[in-house]
């Protein structure tokens, strides 16, 4: 008896999208099926090593596709692993562990055309739901499966709108058969041609041969194991999306394709996207490698594998060392498993190394898509931080395009190391929350005015490793924003750097007011050797925590940032040379130095602890203005 099942509501929803929207090109119905029908071929594989009854009479794997042009039917069948009702059920009436609301949400955000139509193509394959394309084409889809092990067999069923039926049936054999009644306008896909055209267009690398009534159509080796002399671009680019499940704008980045030989065996073919998966900061998403040994599939995402700030890549892992029947758990545990986890991480950083120095502009596209990914690695992938500090890219003081202000530069810190000004002990930098506020940040003005260059620290995790690593070849890392500027030493190459020791001493009585002043407000008030055109600056003593960070951790937990901050200010600014000539008890003084505090806070993004007291200061002071003049 059929039970009829509505969609989960996701699932309606991605219907209609897909169905006329999603897919510039029809024809990737067939790659997305084909590619399913591979990896229940590759299940079972994997599952027989252990349970070889599960192949019985039938052990040859394979795909075939059958098409009825008076019934108008195209039929994609597999001998592979099956599925029982439940998983018919969880597999194609949901999107529960391969998608979320999120992604549904995200593609009807998109409009068609250039790069949004680039954008919700690109979706489609992070959440395995490319069965669903089949509607493009097809009015209804039937779908009958039976388990690898099982007798009973279950038939799904829709149109593709709104519901789908499950019914017990007969199936001879386990696999699954998936037919599609093929929409007038799409006529193309009734021909044995045109199916053909497509099969090798898009699934000649598939390890299992792939009949077209009867007859083999694939190459049916994996294209891994192929010489790279005898492997095109297209060839590895589809490769590529039939891995990962990438849309066809989508591309691969870089190619990596080698054969590690030694103590471990191993062949890779790995690639780094041009697009960024929207969940690629979670941390919790795993990588896209799939290990192979000796061509049999075992397992995707293993843990341990890829280091979590290389997840983006994706590709194939073909091990000849790795024990057929080792389970997941003993994996994950494996030093051979740990030796091309090395390995292979150092081979990526090494292609991106090159890249970085020979095709910066390139390097740049990529470094903007994934660069705070990697740099995680500089807080938790201590074998490889040396190596990671020399592909690790930063925007900076420095112009390289000293006419085109718009044009960014990405700089590495052994450039930086060689502009470094004579004197000059540390590597300094900035941490901001994005780019503009690091580039408006007072604390900047002497260090621009000495022409010394200052890296801008915008990722969280910049927070976290730059403690770890201290120094970099031997200078220290040193925020511009903590302590002092300990500019002294470097040798000035412009005329306005401030000239403390001029104006220390008429400042000092006006440092002390200050201080009483401001008592419990700051912690305490200094003459500042970082200020050039600001009257002041907020920044944090030597002992504590970087003042973006004290922000962070306010936002994570109760931390009390209250007292942490000292008041630095600018001896020669026309401003504080009229404070020194007021009476220490004058009004005038007191609404001034909390103004200049709260200016102070609102340039750094901290919150003012009297928004109506600073209106009614700003609003004195303009009066004022207005009056003097």
């Amino acid at each position: 008896m059929s039970e009829q099942h509505a969609f989960q509501a996701e699932v309606g929803r991605l219907l209609d999208i897909v169905t006329h929207a999603l897919y510039t090109d029809r024809e990737i119905f067939l790659r997305e099926l084909v590619s399913n029908a591979a990896d229940a071929l590759d299940r079972l594989r994997y599952a027989a090593i252990a349970s070889p009854q599960l192949l019985g009479d039938d052990p040859e794997l394979k795909i075939s596709i059958a098409f009825d042009a008076p019934a108008r039917t195209v039929t994609i069948a597999d001998n592979g692993i099956g599925m029982t009702k439940d998983e018919l059920a969880q597999n194609l009436g949901t999107i529960a562990k391969s998608g979320t609301r999120e992604f549904v949400n995200q593609l009807s955000k998109s409009s068609p055309g250039n790069a949004a139509e680039q954008s919700r193509q690109s979706l489609i394959g992070q959440f395995g739901v490319g069965f669903y394309s089949a509607f493009m084409v097809a009015d209804k889809v039937t779908v009958l499966s039976r388990k690898a092990g099982e007798e009973n067999a279950w038939q799904w069923e829709s149109d593709g709108k709104g519901s789908y039926s499950l019914a017990e049936h007969i199936k001879d054999a386990r696999g699954t058969e998936i037919t599609l009644h093929i929409k007038d306008d799409a006529s193309e896909f009734l021909l044995e041609d045109r199916l053909k055209q497509i099969v090798k267009k898009y699934s000649d690398h598939i390890g299992f041969p792939i009949d077209v009534s009867g007859a083999t159509v694939n190459e049916g080796s994996a294209l891994w194991m192929r010489p790279k002399s005898e492997i095109t671009q297209e060839q590895y680019k589809e490769f590529y999306h039939h891995v990962s499940g990438a849309m066809q704008l989508d591309a691969p980045w870089l190619t990596l394709h080698w054969k590690a030989e030694g103590a471990v065996e191993y062949t890779n073919l790995l690639f780094i996207p041009e697009m960024k998966p929207f969940d690629l900061y979670d941390p919790r998403r795993p990588h896209g490698v799939k290990l192979y040994v000796k061509r049999v599939f075992i397992t995707d995402g293993l843990d341990g594998l890829i280091p979590p700030f290389l997840r983006f890549l994706k590709g194939v892992v073909d091990s000849e060392d790795l024990p057929l029947n080792i389970s997941r758990e003993m994996l994950q545990s494996s030093p051979m498993v740990a030796k091309m986890n090395s390995a292979i991480t150092k081979k990526v950083l090494d292609a991106l190394q090159e890249k970085a120095e020979k095709h910066p502009g390139e390097f740049h596209e990529f470094w903007s898509l994934f660069g705070p990914v990697v740099k995680e690695g500089l807080y938790d992938a201590h074998a490889h931080r040396a190596q990671l500090c020399k592909v690790a890219r930063f925007h900076s003081t420095y112009n390289k395009h000293a006419d085109h202000e718009k044009v960014a530069h990405l700089v590495s810190l052994d450039e930086y190391i060689s502009r470094m000004k004579d004197g000059q002990e540390h590597i300094y930098y900035l941490s901001a929350s994005d780019l503009e506020t690091a580039k408006n940040s007072p604390q900047l003005e002497a260090f621009k005015a000495r022409g010394v260059e200052v890296l801008f620290m915008t990722d969280t995790i910049d927070e976290f490793w730059l403690p770890m690593q201290n120094d970099y070849d031997g200078k220290k890392f040193k925020s511009v924003t903590r302590g002092a500027a300990e500019l002294s030493k470097v040798k000035s190459e412009e005329k306005k750097a401030p000239q403390m020791e001029k104006e220390s001493a008429a400042a000092a009585p006006l440092i002390e007011t200050l201080k009483e002043i401001l008592k419990g407000e700051v912690k305490d008030v200094m003459l500042s050797e970082r200020l050039v055109d600001s009257p002041v600056c907020l920044v944090a003593p030597e002992s504590d925590v970087d003042i973006h960070m004290q922000r962070l951790l306010k936002r994570s937990q109760d931390y009390d940032a209250k007292h942490q901050h000292i008041l630095e200010i600018n001896a020669a600014h026309p401003v504080i040379k009229k404070m020194e000539a007021l009476s220490s008890n004058d009004e005038l003084l007191k609404d001034t130095a909390f103004l200049l505090l709260d200016q102070a806070k609102i340039l750094q993004g901290e919150p003012l602890k009297n928004p109506t007291e600073f209106v009614r200061r700003m609003s004195q002071a303009i009066e004022k203005g207005l009056l003097a003049g």
